[in-house]
């Protein structure tokens, strides 16, 4: 049987946007050192922050 892991345990990084810590999911594995952003919401303002216009 598969040994538990505590979700305390699993690796994080601060979101490039808000700043807050997120911690690593199963569906990014394989993605994790490009994953940036804790949320698609974070990830849409960052963008239209960078672009010059106002996020919505």
């Amino acid at each position: 049987m598969a040994r538990m892991i505590r979700k305390g345990d699993l690796p994080q990084k601060p979101c490039l946007h808000c700043g807050r810590p997120f911690a690593w999911r199963r569906k990014w594995e394989r993605v994790w050192d490009e994953v940036r952003y804790c949320s698609d919401r974070c990830r849409r303002e960052a963008k239209a922050a960078a672009s010059g216009r106002e996020a919505r």
